[in-house]
């Protein structure tokens, strides 16, 4: 199943919507699914604008790593519009944007990539060392787009770093904010709806204060506490059953 709907807008114009988790598989020695997307890219033809709409909380770090190299490669101008959240790779794909739009109650997140495995003592030591060869390629994307210094970005991936519209722009992970979006949100336990899309924040080691997204989040309604005369009656009967 595709994570990404690509639309001809017009004969110029074309989007690219990529909402919730970045591929359902991993893309490592798979040689189907990017080319399957790299091929719809490429059915939008001689396009000299790309809209890219996302709202994901990241996914798969190959796949978001070559999406990101075919959008860099395009000869489109790409504007990216983050519609809610770009967190994980799905941040490293907004990179790939001329300019990259958020509205006012966006929010962008960067952290070092994740995994786990097994084995015997030397393959852990090289899946470490994988693992840092991955993160400096992350730190290349966002240093190809940000003026941001290396050691910063290292610092803020080691702390999972979420960045509000005006963090985003003032780091230069972001280039313009736009006015605030109505966001279809709301809280369920550690999980947040928005705009469609269901997001575990319990995965994360430092999500965001709910007051962050208050002025677009509504957590489910409490059970009413019962009223004083209901439970001094309940307080009654249980003194009652333990007399009987």
């Amino acid at each position: 199943m595709k994570f990404w709907e690509f639309k001809a807008k017009s004969a110029s114009v074309g989007e690219l919507m990529l909402y919730g988790e970045i591929a359902s598989s991993t893309w490592w020695g798979d040689e189907v699914t990017p080319k399957q997307f790299k091929s719809d890219l490429d059915g939008l033809g001689d396009i000299s604008q790309l809209d890219i709409y996302i709202n994901s909380g990241g996914g798969d770090v190959f796949a978001g790593q070559a999406i990101h190299s075919m959008l860099k490669r395009h000869k489109a101008n790409k504007t990216v519009y983050v519609d809610g959240l770009a967190a994980s790779i799905a941040s490293v794909i907004a990179m790939a944007g001329d300019k990259i739009i958020m509205p006012q109650n966006a929010m962008m997140m960067i952290h070092k990539a994740w995994t786990f495995g097994v084995g015997n003592a030397a393959d852990f030591r090289k899946l470490a060392d994988d693992m840092d060869k991955i993160d400096e390629s992350i730190v290349a994307a966002y240093m190809g787009k940000t003026a941001t210094e290396k050691e910063k970005i290292v610092e803020m991936m080691d702390a999972e770093t979420w960045m509000t519209a005006e963090e985003a722009v003032n780091l230069g992970f972001a280039d313009e904010i736009e006015e605030s979006k109505q966001l279809a949100a709301s809280l369920d336990g550690s999980f947040l709806m928005l705009n469609n899309q269901k997001f575990d924040m319990s995965k994360y080691k430092n999500p965001p204060k709910i007051a962050v997204l208050k002025n677009n989040v509504e957590e489910k309604p409490k059970p009413k506490e019962p009223s004083e005369n209901v439970q001094y009656l309940w307080s009654l009967r249980k003194k009652l059953n333990n007399t009987l």
